[in-house]
């Protein structure tokens, strides 16, 4: 017998008949003699639903510019859950099971006070536990929590993934199912690969990698949580059928694991291509090269909540004057050459350029740490095929390339080939 927590995306009960093929999976389980906890997404298209009805209505003016009373805001959006959460209960309890819905402040989960945005803080898992022990199914409605002013916060878009591992983290579960419309990792993205691998283990900090550069299996929180207090997390689909043979396996269910590398033995130099688009580039132009410069140029755009990923400086041969080139979202750009502008003479720059429609490649691969000649496979490759690189950054784990967009398929496909991620 071991304890389980299941998540249930939104696609996966977008209606009454995917809720009920979500009863089946959960039936399975419990059939085998496991403590099952089930955490769930609002149905699909309901949160943006939701979203649109809270802008619908009249604003309240502050003193700056309009605004939504974000704790109102919470209130509506995490009712989608709520419904869902409810309708797999009486689901469950139409085949016998006994099964109880549980909103996020019944538990309590603890968050902050970011209301939309809220980061949990505590759970307090005794009672689950009890109710687990005693063969009752959790149905936990995920995205919320409960604030320090015991109002609904809810912890921002995916945040049913961080719920899951939270709880599960809390009830010591022996591992978390992370059910969505994809049956596990892949290599890359299939749509561009056809040849990718679904990959059977791959590492947390793997995991981490591909899910900040756009990799859409699982939310960028989630998987930090995850590996913060070691939850081994598996990735499947809902949508193959829950009495398929080995679907109901302990220890290898179909999909993909998620765990810390030391559960996997033989581990590849590169594990995956993962890409992010709509990159911008920024270049700065003729800097003085004195301390402080770079606390100038990135402070104030770090005040202004935009992201700067990649950074190269380049320095005058007489080491006077330097060239500063990073990348931001290429929905930052204007914001970011705003805040510039505005902080010109301290920065003590001479021209900003800026180019837009960029792409973001990166190999990644926990093998890279005790293996030579990555980077430079990489860059023959790509030489190879024509495709010019702008920036590299590199990490003990991770290449990333910036590379113009419309190379990236292109840029993807060779890296995937290059390192024999095609082969089986």
């Amino acid at each position: 017998m071991a304890r389980i927590v299941m998540k249930f995306g939104g696609t996966s009960v977008a209606d009454l008949d995917r809720i009920k093929n979500v009863a089946r999976h959960v039936k399975r389980e419990v059939d085998a003699g496991h403590e099952v906890a089930v955490v769930v997404s609002a149905m699909s298209g309901k949160t943006n639903e939701l979203v649109g009805w809270v802008q619908g209505t009249p604003k309240v003016v502050g003193a700056n510019s309009p605004f939504y009373d974000a704790r109102e805001y919470d209130a509506v959006v995490a009712s989608g859950e709520q419904v869902t959460s409810g309708l797999l209960a009486i689901a469950l309890h139409a085949m016998d099971i006994n099964a109880r819905s549980w909103q996020g402040w019944q538990i309590p989960i603890r968050t902050d006070n970011a209301h939309g945005a809220a980061r949990i803080l505590e759970i307090d898992g005794a009672d689950i536990i009890k109710r687990m022990g005693e063969g009752q199914v959790a149905v936990i409605a995920g995205f919320q929590g409960l604030g320090p002013d015991n109002r609904i916060a809810t912890l921002g878009r995916g945040g049913s993934d961080t719920s899951a591992v939270a709880i599960a983290a809390a009830v010591k579960a022996d591992r978390c199912d992370i059910y969505t419309d994809v049956d596990g990792v892949y290599t890359t993205d299939p749509r561009i690969v056809p040849q990718a691998r679904r990959l059977k283990k791959i590492a947390f900090e793997e995991m981490l990698e591909m899910a900040s550069l756009g990799a859409k299996v699982l939310q960028v929180r989630s998987v930090e949580l995850a590996m913060v207090h070691k939850v081994r997390t598996f990735v499947r689909s809902s949508f193959e059928d829950p009495d398929a043979p080995g679907m109901g396996d302990l220890l290898n269910p179909p999909g993909t694991l998620i765990c810390d590398e030391d559960e996997i033995v033989e581990q590849e130099v590169v594990t995956g291509i993962a890409y992010a688009k709509d990159e911008a580039q920024i270049s700065l132009r003729r800097l003085a090269d004195r301390p402080g410069v770079s606390a100038a140029i990135f402070g104030p755009l770090a005040e202004s909540h935009i992201n700067v990923d990649m950074i190269v400086q380049n320095i005058s041969e007489d080491g006077s004057k330097t060239d500063m080139t990073f990348t931001v979202p290429s929905g930052d750009v204007e914001k970011a050459i705003k805040v510039l502008g505005e902080n010109k003479e301290k920065i003590g720059y001479d021209v900003v350029q800026n180019e837009s429609g960029l792409v973001k490649v990166s190999v990644i691969g926990i093998g890279m740490r005790s293996h030579a000649g990555v980077a430079a496979t990489a860059f023959k490759a790509l030489a190879e095929k024509g495709i010019n690189i702008k920036a590299i950054t590199t990490s003990e784990i991770k290449i990333s390339i910036l590379i113009d967009g419309p190379y990236a398929e292109l840029a993807v496909r060779t890296l995937h080939s290059c390192y024999g991620l095609d082969k089986n």
